[in-house]
């Protein structure tokens, strides 16, 4: 398989509300995780930059919804935009913020009409967390289409990422009677970038021209 072409991101704005978000003229792709689950580390490696998206060892560093408009290398009119949402769950930050956290993100995606696909990142060393799965089933219940990104590949043996894999649809076919799509990913060395790229992109190709 060759390596999906390199692509281009611009800083669009950032939102506190879902009203606040450009206007929904192109596809969107959201990406939600997790305080702390390396969404950051993950979206610069996607669009090939280190600093697209602000990393930080102190979980709740994002805390607005950002926008980035992809684009391909030196062409001006933009092909999809990324949404980078804050992360849900435990941070060290405030119970207010929490929830003001969540102000933002559920209407986000209740309402955001051009949105094609959510990517939920999960940290791929850990068991099923209680609280990704009850993200992934409001996701369901909402009918907002997703997909799983495992992150952190590269902290365990292929094995091992396998298992845990394994073990995390093991226990949502507890409850669900179909898994969502999901993607192996590493920051570090690059595992999943272009996999995800496709499916964007495949993604991009199937909606009605306007």
């Amino acid at each position: 398989m060759t390596a999906f072409p390199d692509v281009e991101a611009r800083f669009v704005k950032s939102s506190r509300t879902v009203d606040q978000c450009p206007e929904p003229i192109l596809p969107e792709y959201a990406f939600v995780g997790r305080s702390n689950v390396g969404k950051s580390s993950l979206l610069n490696m996607l669009v090939g930059r280190k600093d697209l998206a602000k990393t930080s060892g102190k979980p709740g560093k994002t805390r607005l919804i950002n926008h980035f408009s992809i684009h391909n290398p030196g062409e001006k009119s933009p092909l999809w935009y990324l949404a980078d949402l804050p992360g849900y769950g435990y941070a060290k930050v405030s119970k207010k913020m929490r929830n003001e956290f969540k102000d933002i993100i559920y209407p986000y995606l209740r309402r955001r009409e051009n949105l094609v696909c959510a990517f939920v990142l999960i940290d791929i060393r850990h068991e099923p967390q209680r609280l990704d799965l009850e993200f992934m089933e409001y996701l369901a219940r909402k009918e907002v289409p997703f997909a799983m990104i495992f992150t952190k590949a590269d902290k365990l043996k292929p094995g091992a990422v396998e298992k845990h894999v394994a073990d995390y649809h093991t226990k949502m076919l507890e409850a669900w009677e179909a898994l969502p799509l999901h993607f192996v990913t590493s920051a570090e060395n690059g595992l999943g970038r272009d996999a995800l790229l496709e499916y964007i992109d495949s993604l991009n190709k199937e909606l009605p021209e306007e």
